[in-house]
């Protein structure tokens, strides 16, 4: 899409920005696509217990029977890998991606705010967001952990419910090209959720590249988010890096409880 002209007032411009970037109104059937892709999505970006690895002959046949979009395509190329797959190797390449990588983590809010306090707040804005939609997740899980976001996108829908993916939208952008860098098949996963929100603009595509070189945002609190995880990575959510040493405080000694004095 070409630039506005700068003739244009900036609140006509702003709204037209918004008009191209809110979701289109979908037909019930639409809704309905839409929803089981992202459930979908979201049941394939979990960890492959034996129950998960169990239904991939299922998994597999209701993707093949979505009707054919590029996200269903991007499906159906994991779906084939991932239904080729021993259990065991499946759980270490999830392992080695989602758990080992800090560039592909599935906890949304540590790309926007780090570990800072202001990610603290978004988790809890978040929650209130699902429960406000009277939804419980059970507390299974943190509520930004991707799969959780989809489940409740998928019920709530495309204007609240995916609210949340398009505010993380950057931090989506991210973990796709890490999982591509790494040559993950998890990629066509994050390419078939990209389908479904709006197109990046350039400065969605700037701010990737330096989130990338950078990592998220930091608190100069003695946590080091580079340390020992390799040059270009960041320290995943939640792990501890324990802080600088203090240089030791110098107490006078506390008086004695007789006075000394000459015998």
């Amino acid at each position: 899409m070409s630039p506005l002209p700068t003739t244009i007032p900036a609140l006509v411009r702003t709204r037209v920005r918004a008009a191209v970037r809110r979701p289109a109104r979908l037909t019930p059937e639409e809704r309905a696509g839409r929803a089981l892709t992202l459930r979908l999505v979201s049941l394939l970006l979990q960890y492959p217990d034996s129950e998960l690895t169990s239904a991939r002959e299922e998994l597999t046949t209701v993707v093949d029977a979505l009707p054919a979009t590029p996200g269903a395509e991007h499906l159906a190329r994991f779906t084939d890998w991932f239904a080729a797959q021993e259990p065991e190797a499946l759980e270490r390449h999830y392992v080695e991606m989602f758990d080992l990588r800090r560039k592909s983590s599935l906890y949304l809010t540590y790309y926007l705010h780090g570990d800072t306090r202001r990610r603290g707040m978004a988790l809890l804005t978040l929650n209130q967001r699902y429960k406000a939609a009277g939804w419980d997740t059970d507390g299974g899980e943190l509520p930004d952990h991707l799969p959780v976001v989809l489940e409740f996108a998928a019920l709530a829908g495309p204007v609240g419910g995916e609210a949340p993916l398009r505010q993380h939208r950057r931090g989506l952008e991210l973990i796709h090209q890490a999982l591509t860098d790494a040559d993950s098949p998890y990629r066509h996963v994050l390419a078939a959720l990209l389908t479904l929100l709006p197109p990046p603009t350039e400065a969605d595509r700037a701010a990737v590249a330096r989130l990338a070189a950078e990592g998220p945002p930091n608190e100069e609190v003695g946590l080091d988010p580079y340390g020992t995880y390799g040059e270009g990575e960041f320290a995943p959510p939640g792990t501890f890096v324990p802080p600088m040493p203090t240089p030791p405080t110098h107490v006078p000694p506390a008086p004695t409880s007789r006075t000394e004095g000459p015998r």
